[in-house]
């Protein structure tokens, strides 16, 4: 009997996926559990494996192509079975047949990005005939991100001689950064072409460009959407002083790479064992009901090549500082790489974002919900303050708690700040 290969929901929140890459031909023998292809959902890159046993009779989406969650993508049968239905099927939705739609006709509007039905054959709108511009491949979709053409712009680089690392190909930042890295290592430059005037610019395609929606993308919009609008927001910041995180900080480095942290280490800790102490904070809005988590799962924003995933560290408050170093190190990396696990990702009850390595002294950060809490660190820094009259340098660091007024009020918000300055400034609480 043949199998169907639909696109599975492969995260929590995945409501479509987009091909990557096809592991197995049509005319291959595949068996239950072999790996068919590459999915790139909302957060990370999965694998599609197979559900059946059989050959793989036809594949149906073609490498690239976003189709909504329990669309068909492929047929597993029996070397002589007949798919005729099945095929028919396919065809027989207008929408799966992207060859009856004119070259020539107008760009459809962008999809929403409310849930499809599983059920659902979507094929991908048609766009007007145009040139390809520079770091597009033929078909219009973008082979280099944003900021790979805008560095690439910057340092004279040719994106069409590039070959991409990201997904599908797709030209990165750590190509363009290659690339750079190899032209200021090579033969230098003749002083006759260096003398040569630049070539007149010209802009392929019109004066401006229209980056389609990753997957990640959409997602980040549907949620801030969800976040930003309905939950009545207040802001808390307050001055913390790290002379004694700095101390500790020195003498764990001292003692060897086992104990290497950075300062945000310290400060997820913190967080950490605060939120334990409060579960008020520690909480999600359900709606009619608060659930209050006895356990800290600590979510951790990164910044990707196309947006930005909370990776979370369990059970953070029971961690030691050592170990949330080495978890937040290896997290983060596997984020990048779009290889984190469903279950590495969802399920935070309160997050930390920080964007200090970026010189941002103080922001807001926006909420996750159903989380009712998030905290933003700006930048360490070196300040004058004035100590018992006297005025003195110290180390300081400013934090802004982001709270849903529907769970936490203002009292209870500023009691967690009070707990966590005192263990922020009293960072041996930490380690005993």
């Amino acid at each position: 009997m043949a199998t169907k290969v639909t696109m599975e929901a492969l995260s929590p929140t995945m409501e479509e996926g987009r091909l990557v890459k096809w592991l197995k031909n049509e005319g291959d023998t595949v068996a239950k559990g072999d790996i068919l292809a590459e999915v790139e959902t909302d957060k990370a890159v999965m694998e599609l494996t197979a559900r059946g046993d059989g050959v793989l009779r036809a594949r149906l989406a073609a490498e690239g192509d976003t189709r909504p969650v329990g669309d068909l993508l492929a047929i597993i049968a029996a070397k002589d079975e007949n798919i005729d239905a099945l095929l028919k099927k396919v065809a027989a939705v207008p929408a799966a047949v992207p060859a009856a739609v004119p070259a020539a006709a107008p760009a459809a509007p962008v999809a929403s990005a409310a849930p499809v039905a599983p059920a659902a054959l979507v094929a991908p709108p048609a766009a007007p005939a145009r040139s390809a511009p520079a770091g597009e491949n033929g078909g219009g979709r973008s082979r280099s991100s944003p900021l790979a053409r805008r560095l690439a712009t910057e340092r004279g680089l040719d994106l069409s001689a590039l070959a991409g690392s990201g997904p599908g190909g797709r030209v990165i930042r750590r190509d363009i950064e290659a690339a750079a890295s190899t032209e200021l290592s090579g033969t230098p430059t003749p002083a006759a072409e260096r003398a040569a005037p630049p070539a007149p610019r010209t802009v392929a395609g019109g004066d401006f460009e229209d980056v389609p929606l990753t997957l990640i993308r959409k997602t980040i919009a549907r949620r801030l959407a969800e976040s930003n609008g309905p939950i009545p927001t207040f802001f808390l910041t307050a001055d913390f002083d790290l002379t004694s995180v700095r101390e500790l900080r020195a003498r764990m480095i001292a003692l060897g790479d086992e104990f290497k942290v950075s300062y945000n280490d310290i400060i997820l800790k913190a967080v950490a064992t605060a939120l334990g102490q409060h579960p008020e904070v520690n909480a999600h809005w359900l709606g009619n009901s608060i659930r209050r988590h006895h356990r800290v799962h600590l979510g951790m924003a990164v910044a990707v090549e196309d947006g930005l995933i909370t990776p979370i560290i369990a059970d953070a408050d029971t961690k030691r500082i050592s170990e949330i170093a080495r978890d937040s190190r290896e997290l983060a990396k596997r984020a990048r790489e779009r290889k984190l696990a469903p279950e590495e990702y969802t399920g935070a009850t309160a997050t930390v974002s920080n964007l200090g390595m970026f010189g941002i002294d103080e922001f807001t950060a926006i909420i996750n919900p159903p989380e009712v809490a998030i905290f933003a660190i700006g930048a360490v820094g070196d300040v004058p303050v004035v100590i018992d009259g006297a005025l003195a340098v110290r180390t300081r660091v400013r934090i802004t708690m982001s709270c849903d007024h529907r769970a936490v009020d203002g009292a209870t918000g500023a009691h967690f700040m009070q707990t966590l300055r005192r263990l922020i400034e009293n960072p041996l609480m930490l380690v005993f």
